[in-house]
């Protein structure tokens, strides 16, 4: 299936696709005053970065199986461990019977190696994983915003971070793919519901998250963001110093 504009693949819950950079589709299901955002990568081992909820399984791998055959799922890939991030992780793994989950290695050792039906790829803070064309880098954030074991990946070809719960903006429905500012409605939502653990080491963190100069930021609640992803990296880290 070809996507060049926004596709709706459940008309029910109004699930749909969009592809924000090359071969990197975000699956996006709006709830009422909120959404949550999967991104699955196309290539010689497809990569799914979030999995859902677990009510949400039917309509994401409804999404999915537009794109490629759930048997051809190589990674099921998360940030931290949490419903929205990995809830329906046992769902995807026996559906695509040669799937396995990507973490880092914390969330390996306190969650995964006993939550999952299949043994966790556990990733070192800046090993690489290749998927074919794409590769993805770890990044190890804990407690950024929240979870201990808390991570991120970084596609090298496209420089797409996926970024997970930065930049979490409220409301259903937005565009899929952005340049405008995100770091005020995302601060706006943070007052509102504040799920930053402010951590000390923030600055540090996002200041290498910085380093690597995204170009497309793959948020996990809300819409994608292209461009100077550094720039607007080293804006947050100015909001939480303050």
């Amino acid at each position: 299936m070809i996507v060049t504009h926004t596709t709706v693949t459940n008309t029910q819950s109004g699930t749909n696709l969009y592809e924000v950079a090359d071969g990197i589709y975000r699956i996006n299901t709006p709830v009422p005053g909120f959404s949550f955002n999967q991104y699955l990568i196309v290539d010689e081992e497809p990569l799914l970065f979030h999995t859902g909820l677990r009510k949400l399984f039917p309509m994401i791998h409804e999404a999915v199986a537009k794109l490629i055959p759930i048997e051809r799922l190589r990674y099921i890939a998360f940030s931290h461990v949490e419903a929205d991030e990995c809830g329906s992780l046992n769902e995807w793994l026996a559906a695509a019977p040669h799937a396995i989950p990507v973490c880092g290695k914390i969330a390996a050792m306190v969650s995964i190696e006993d939550m999952a039906d299949r043994a966790p790829h556990a990733l070192a803070d800046g090993e690489v994983l290749s998927v074919g064309k794409h590769s993805v880098r770890w990044f190890d954030t804990p407690h950024l915003p929240h979870a201990w074991e808390c991570g991120y990946l970084m596609e090298e070809a496209t420089k797409t971070l996926f970024c997970g719960d930065l930049f979490t903006q409220g409301g259903a429905d937005l565009p899929p793919l952005i340049a405008s500012d995100i770091l005020g409605p995302s601060e706006v939502f943070r007052q509102q519901m504040d799920y930053y653990s402010h951590t000390k080491n923030g600055r540090e963190m996002l200041e290498r998250l910085a380093s690597t100069k995204p170009r497309v930021l793959a948020c996990m609640h809300g819409s994608a963001w292209q461009g100077d992803g550094a720039k607007l990296l080293q804006a947050l880290a100015e909001e939480l110093s303050e």
